[in-house]
């Protein structure tokens, strides 16, 4: 469904894990990122994006390689797509499409379109790597420590920050790849918003956020939880109260702990 609109800029939540996709509309062309979750609702995005689209140009930009966030790469077949060049290199790609074939046997599902891993035509090498596009200019920002393949998008001139799966209201950080990196990657997200005029930070679960001192507010909250893993904490009774499905998060906590060693 929807839960955010602006004159640019619509959000996408789905029902699991209130996973994100963004479309943004430009002069000159549109973009999506990681469309997903369920049939349906990746096919409400897709009759969305086609019927704004109107002859433009469609970039679907994704954000890491988790299978949650490719699951519907396939439903948009004329797409030019955005990707790390550690996303176009993964050498286990079969991991996550594994994953969707098991999630969608585990739940009876099936999709009218193919599950593949993405092609990837614009490949960001390095940090501030931009591509102008019209009235708009998509500057990249490598992003590790959730993944290896993890990538910020900062979109003008409308002030849009594509956090991919970090800052998060509803999930403290999963650090899947790397402890350091994450670390790094949070100082990076912190510069980022200090040194750029940004309006809109999305992340890949949860809320968007408009109030500056609110995006810089859970910046801090990721940096200090993952600065109190190395001392075994934070509290569980802290985080439940923090975040509000702490109790289905749990094993993800622990594994923390052991990243953080």
């Amino acid at each position: 469904m929807i839960i955010f609109q602006n004159e640019h800029t619509t959000v996408f939540q789905s029902a699991l894990y209130q996973t994100v996709s963004v479309f943004i509309e430009t002069d000159q062309a549109v973009f999506l990122t990681d469309p997903t979750w369920l049939p349906a609702e990746v096919e409400e995005i897709r009759k969305f994006v086609y019927e704004k689209r109107n002859g433009r140009a469609l970039y679907i930009i994704f954000t890491h390689s988790d299978f949650d966030h490719i699951i519907g790469y396939k439903a948009f077949e004329d797409a030019i797509i955005i990707a790390s060049q550690e996303f176009a290199e993964r050498p286990d790609k079969e991991a996550p499409l594994k994953q969707i074939k098991d999630f969608d046997t585990r739940n009876y599902i099936t999709r009218n379109y193919e599950i593949a891993y993405p092609e990837v035509d614009i490949m960001i090498h390095k940090d501030s790597q931009s591509l102008d596009i019209g009235e708009a200019t998509l500057t990249f920002y490598k992003a590790p420590g959730h993944t290896r393949d993890g990538l910020f998008t900062i979109v003008e001139p409308y002030g849009i920050f594509l956090a991919g799966d970090y800052l998060s209201d509803v999930e403290f950080p999963f650090v899947e790849d790397d402890y350091q990196d994450y670390i790094k990657t949070m100082i990076k997200s912190k510069t980022l918003l200090e040194e750029n005029e940004i309006s809109l930070l999305v992340p890949g679960h949860g809320s968007p956020e408009t109030s500056k001192q609110n995006m810089l507010n859970r910046v801090r909250e990721s940096h200090e939880y993952l600065l109190a893993l190395k001392s075994g904490g934070p509290d569980p009774e802290v985080l439940s109260k923090t975040y509000k499905f702490f109790e289905g998060l749990k094993g993800m906590h622990e594994y923390n702990l052991k990243m953080a060693k």
